[in-house]
């Protein structure tokens, strides 16, 4: 792993020590003297993470972080103050500020690596999350709108695990001051059986359990896909920096040293609940994304784009294992007299029946999509001829046979009926030829008289293509 790290000291020898320390391992080192030497920094460099002096002439350490959370451009960049004090008000002065931790000088070598490369693997993380979510804005599948909000974290269900009842009292009554609600466990298993159950948002685990090793419990944790990215803060004795190295190596995002101050604790769980729902409010984001750059905002239904690949996979798998798949075109008759009669947004709410008709008269492995304008596309894997010729008459009749009831009050109900035309293949079946004998079928139900299925036999030919019909 390697990664750009910024160190801001206004002491040289501090700034050559630790940049020997991370050239070492191989990160890529910058260095700043100032307050706004290391914002220029941040504004041209973008490091990935920041380690920042506290005491400084000028523009202090608080200040830097501050500023730095402020501008949306570096508010994602993690901040390690670094301080020779260790006045627990500093501590919770940074994290207020929107530091993510603390190292005090002189700095342990394990702890300070650790802690470097635990912060760069959330920051790449969330470098990932928030490209896909630009490119989702730039394709218009997003409307910009998704900044976070001004969390505080109240309400959040924390999961902790402390098998000593003093220090389990004590965490659960400063939890409670913070608005929060907190599950107490006293062995591993019963608490991952919990936070796998959904809905918790920070886990507090004691690296002082008896009789288990919590380090272990970490590392199930971070292995199980549904706990993967619930945080975890440690609860550790002072000195135990061993220990702590491996529980941030193995993947736990934050840590508090017995005994513990009631701000300081309160303000490491809301910067943890805070990021959690943030990376969360990313990954929902970026699901939104794909399911409107793959559905038809009107209907609902599956757009073309998502049809198109649905229906190569489907024409693969009925290659390879020679059962018969049934394609229907479906096209609303003489629909555009709908619009120019009672406009579109009459029209709008036939097409939006029409999706909800076809979806709940078909099977959980049909697909239907649509493809734009009054036409919709019915992709039925394993279907026989005349199944496919029953299903088709059962969507055309529960189209035409009952009246479209629309909202507007001066149009009453409406007939609408529909045109389908189906083509089945089971014998090397091609996309284009099945698509062109499922349209060419559709237009000679149209010229059959409309509100009729037509289906083209599979060992015909073509013959002059159809002419469109409304």
């Amino acid at each position: 792993m390697t990664a750009r790290i910024l160190v801001v000291d206004d002491v040289a020898p501090n700034t050559r020590l630790l940049e020997a320390k991370l050239t070492h391992e191989y990160f890529d080192v910058l260095t700043a003297a100032n307050g706004e030497a290391a914002l220029k920094l941040v504004r041209d460099e973008s490091p990935d993470i920041v380690l920042l002096d506290v005491m400084m002439p000028g523009m202090d350490g608080f200040e830097v972080c501050r500023r730095m959370k402020l501008d949306p451009n570096s508010a994602h960049i993690p901040v390690v103050m670094v301080t020779a004090l260790s006045d627990v008000a500093d501590r919770v002065r940074g994290l207020e500020c929107g530091a993510d931790d603390f190292l005090t000088k002189p700095i342990n070598d394990t702890a300070l690596l650790a802690r470097v490369k635990s912060l760069v693997r959330l920051k790449m993380m969330l470098d990932e999350l928030r490209l896909r979510e630009d490119t989702s804005e730039q394709l218009g599948a997003l409307d910009g709108n998704g900044a976070l909000g001004d969390e505080v974290g109240e309400g959040a269900r924390i999961l902790l695990v402390e098998d000593n009842p003093m220090s389990a009292d004590r965490l659960a009554e400063i939890a409670g001051e913070g608005g929060y609600s907190l599950e107490r466990f006293e062995d591993g298993a019963g608490a991952l059986a919990a936070a796998k159950s959904g809905g918790i948002e920070l886990a507090i685990i004691s690296l002082d359990l008896e009789g288990e090793d919590p380090l272990r419990l970490c590392s199930q944790f971070r292995s199980s896909e549904s706990t993967r990215q619930v945080p975890v803060l440690l609860v550790i004795e002072d000195n135990d920096t061993e220990r702590l190295a491996k529980g941030l190596e193995i993947g736990a995002n934050d840590y508090i040293v017995r005994p513990f101050d009631r701000q300081e604790l309160l303000a490491r769980m809301r910067t943890q609940v805070r990021r959690y729902r943030y990376e969360q409010q990313l990954r929902d984001n970026y699901r939104r994304s794909i399911s409107m750059a793959l559905t038809d905002s009107l209907t609902g239904l599956y757009n073309r784009r998502y049809f198109d690949t649905h229906f190569e996979t489907q024409i693969r798998h009925t290659t390879e294992t020679g059962k018969s798949l049934a394609l229907l075109m479906l096209d609303l008759d003489r629909f555009k007299a709908v619009n120019d009669t009672y406009g579109h947004n009459v029209g709008d709410e036939v097409l939006r029946e029409t999706s909800r008709r076809l979806g709940e008269n078909l099977r959980t492995v049909d697909m239907v999509a649509r493809f734009g304008g009054e036409e919709f596309a019915i992709v039925m894997p394993d279907t026989t001829v005349d199944a496919a010729q029953s299903a088709a008459e059962r969507l055309r009749a529960k189209i035409g046979d009952t009246p479209f009831k629309v909202a507007t009050d001066d149009v009453g109900d409406l007939t609408v009926t529909v045109s389908v035309g189906l083509a089945v293949a089971s014998r090397h079946p091609d996309a284009t030829d099945l698509m062109k004998r499922a349209d060419y079928a559709l237009y000679a139900a149209k010229r059959a008289g409309r509100n009729t299925v037509h289906t083209f036999p599979e060992d015909a030919n073509f013959g002059c293509g159809p002419s469109k019909v409304a």
